[in-house]
């Protein structure tokens, strides 16, 4: 990981950088010369619904058309969508999705997909990054063109509806969906149309602040109760660019990635479907993923954390499902990258198929209490992880845990955090324990400063 890019592109507070217009314009560039480099003459750039994405647009158009390469915008799209378009447009060399995900309207993000639609390798960003860091080279001659997509929604609902021929059920299932005020919220009236689904949306109504504001995937109380107020069959909510998918049973209880993980691979090996009988998800998925897994005779592979390290390991492994508990889930025999919308109509095929309300196809994976707590440490501290008393403390936990849960502590890629997480068979205990490794981990801080 460099100094801009994160563990998903460059990300941070609108018109602040690294989230600024003079970085944008020189991202731009910096994915320019890389689409020339690689024989490409066009680069595709999408958005979220955030009121700075126009700017950064604008900025990272510009940028790009600088060095000789066109532009193609695809407007408000998911960020699946974006992924889709650069496997398919003719001589695109990239793609880039103006987007914070699950944030708070006041940030935005740059991510970046190479031709074909995956996401780019450390060494691909590390070159961009030095680039727009060091580069004092300034385009001349050639300038590309920009230009608009009309028909990028359409293009991307008709490439998810063909994937999913589903058989009509006797009964419309119902369902309400949470748009998150973000880039789902025209194309999921295309996708969840009414020859399929009885289907009510929320939250679809974006202004450039809502985004993600007491909706979506983090935030589904809303939905939870519109789906025992209204009956339905399922809750579906995506992330600010529909990535991510949260269900919500008709019971009102919030499924979240590790079950849909569990149901659709239970599925998948049923019907031979599940290529080496492999599903790969990320250290911080629940132990009890890991027990449904290997109970049913899958192979369960963790990677580090972050949906770009799950498809390594899936490629690596030959998996053709993963992803994870945050709602990112990859099926790699449909598409190169994590695909909120893919993973709904996943889901709603194998209710459709084994005529099973979620709720019971959920019951198929016990989640494991689970608490998650995040400590602040200074850029002085380092090496906090080899301390005595950390050390002595984390095993003293493993002890009493004695091998029916565990303790996974790890620094985050985006923010100067620790998150400690400890697992276990009983919430009130595992908090306990949490709080005692967090206190040490404070106490070592303290001493250092």
């Amino acid at each position: 990981m460099g100094i801009l890019f994160g563990t998903d592109g460059i990300r941070g507070l609108a018109n602040t950088y690294p989230i600024t217009c003079e970085v944008a314009l020189k991202t731009g560039q910096g994915i320019g010369f890389f689409t020339k480099e690689n024989g490409h003459a066009a680069v595709i750039i999408g958005k979220d619904t955030r009121i700075s994405g126009d700017m950064l647009e604008s900025a990272l158009a510009a940028g790009v058309a600088s060095t000789g390469v066109d532009v193609l915008l695809a407007g408000v799209i998911p960020t699946p969508g974006v992924a889709y378009l650069c496997s398919i447009v003719k001589n695109a060399g990239a793609g880039i999705v103006i987007s914070a995900s699950h944030n708070p309207y006041q940030d935005n993000g740059i991510k970046i997909f190479k031709a074909g639609g995956e996401k780019l390798s450390d060494k691909q960003e590390d070159k961009i990054e030095d680039y727009i860091l060091n580069s004092d080279n300034v385009p001349q001659g050639k300038v590309g063109k920009i230009a608009v997509i009309s028909d990028s929604l359409k293009k991307y609902a008709d490439f998810l509806l063909t994937k999913f021929p589903l058989r009509k059920p006797n009964r419309k299932l119902k369902l309400i969906i949470d748009c998150s005020n973000g880039a789902a919220s025209e194309i999921s009236h295309q996708v969840f149309n009414d020859t399929l689904f009885d289907a009510q949306f929320l939250f679809d109504c974006p202004d450039g602040k809502n985004i993600n504001k007491a909706c979506g995937s983090q935030h589904t109380n809303e939905l939870q109760r519109r789906v025992l107020l209204d009956k339905a069959d399922i809750g579906i909510a995506f992330d600010g660019d529909a990535d991510r998918l949260i269900a919500v049973d008709e019971k009102g209880n919030e499924i979240t990635g590790d079950r849909i993980l569990a149901i659709c691979a239970k599925f998948a090996i049923q019907r031979g479907k599940l290529n080496n009988n492999i599903v790969v998800s990320t250290i911080m998925s629940n132990i009890g993923l890991s027990k449904m897994l290997g109970s049913v005779g899958i192979q369960h592979i963790k990677s580090d954390v972050g949906d770009r390290k799950v498809l390594e390991q899936m490629k690596k492994s030959g998996a053709v499902i993963g992803g994870e508990d945050s709602g990112h889930i990859i099926f790699l025999d449909i598409h190169t990258t994590g695909d909120g919308m893919l993973s709904a109509l996943k889901l709603l095929e194998v209710m459709i198929e084994t005529k099973e309300s979620l709720s019971s196809l959920a019951a198929v994976m016990t989640v494991y209490p689970q608490v998650l707590k995040n400590v602040e440490v200074p850029k002085s501290c380092q090496d906090l992880m080899e301390n005595k008393l950390i050390v002595d403390t984390i095993k003293a936990v493993e002890h009493k845990l004695d091998g029916k849960g565990r303790v996974l502590i790890r620094y985050s890629g985006t923010q100067p955090l620790l998150r400690v997480m400890v697992e276990g068979p009983d919430q009130g205990l595992i908090d306990q324990y949490c709080i005692s490794i967090c206190d040490s981990i404070k106490a070592v801080i303290k001493d250092e400063l």
